[in-house]
């Protein structure tokens, strides 16, 4: 494991990531971010807020932004972060 410098400006939903790599940029919000690395590589991240989880997908430099697989992945992904939600707000009504 080696150490690694980034340093990110937000403006809204919009974002600026400086690495040493070179500029990156993304837009999106809690949960859903898209976006161009440093290197060129579109990606597209779907995630459930707070817990860690989430679902990435890349593109090559000139692939398509939004890839099939997370078209059909992200009904499922809003379904679990449902679930989850109401999972983990039962846990804690009833142990704490």
């Amino acid at each position: 494991m080696g150490f690694y410098f980034r340093r990110s400006v937000n403006l809204g939903p919009f974002r600026v990531n400086v690495s040493r790599g070179g500029l990156g940029w993304s837009v999106g919000g809690r949960g859903f971010r898209t976006g161009s690395s440093a290197r060129g590589r579109r990606y597209t991240t779907i995630s459930i807020p707070g817990t860690g989880v989430g679902y990435r997908t890349s593109a090559a430099r000139r692939g398509c932004l939004l890839s099939l697989a997370l078209v059909l992945a992200l009904p499922s992904a809003i379904l679990l972060a449902a679930m989850l939600s109401m999972v983990s707000a039962f846990v804690w009504r009833n142990l704490v």
